[in-house]
């Protein structure tokens, strides 16, 4: 991989699972082309109304949307450096921690990572990829309550990233046999990936 954003959003801190699967991928790679943000560490401001009218851009923005805007502007630049991104993406209650989905709208803008065509929408982060690390308690995969891989495969897509690849790590509270197997198949996957 060369230059890489990596995405961390687990709320617990040194005893997630998905950080220190992240951790194990980035020990592997050129640390140089790494960049890690972490949003549960430096959480980013959930998207509302004010926020909402700022992504659109315009001229009469308020102080806070105009700090919004640069913010988000930011992020995305951040996006558009890099040709890997690698996401953790633990299951919270069968969806994406909330600190994940704050990052995405914030870059999820019309007109600057996705624009609306005649022939409907077109992504505009294209020529990236995308590593989605997945942590869960249980055995989701392949089954409706897996709720993450079709909505990250969606909005990656939605923005050009089409080139998505999952790792799992589950039935991690499903006892300490299953916990470990789960966790030695993700790095070996990670392994893989890195290779």
């Amino acid at each position: 991989m060369s230059k890489t954003l990596v995405l961390k959003s687990s709320i617990l801190g040194e005893h997630s699972q998905s950080t220190k699967l992240i951790d194990f991928m980035v020990e592997q790679l050129d640390v140089a082309q790494v960049k890690v943000r972490d949003l549960a560490a430096e959480p980013l401001p959930m998207l509302d109304g004010d926020g909402a009218f700022a992504l659109r851009g315009g001229e009469d923005l308020n102080p806070r949307q105009r700090q919004l805007l640069t913010l988000s502007d930011a992020l995305v630049a951040e996006v558009q450096a890099v040709d890997t991104l690698v996401i953790a993406a633990p299951m919270y209650n069968f969806h994406i921690p909330v600190q994940l989905k704050a990052w995405i709208d914030l870059i999820c803008r019309a007109g600057i990572t996705f624009r609306y065509t005649e022939q409907g929408p077109e992504g505009l982060l294209k020529g990236k990829k995308a590593v989605v690390v997945t942590t869960r308690g249980g055995m989701h995969k392949d089954a409706p309550t897996d709720l993450i891989t079709p909505y990250l495969s969606t909005v990656l897509g939605f923005v050009g990233i089409s080139e998505v690849e999952f790792v799992y790590a589950e039935a991690l509270n499903m006892g300490e046999e299953a916990q470990q197997s789960g966790l030695a198949q993700a790095r070996r996957s990670l392994e893989a990936l890195v290779a």
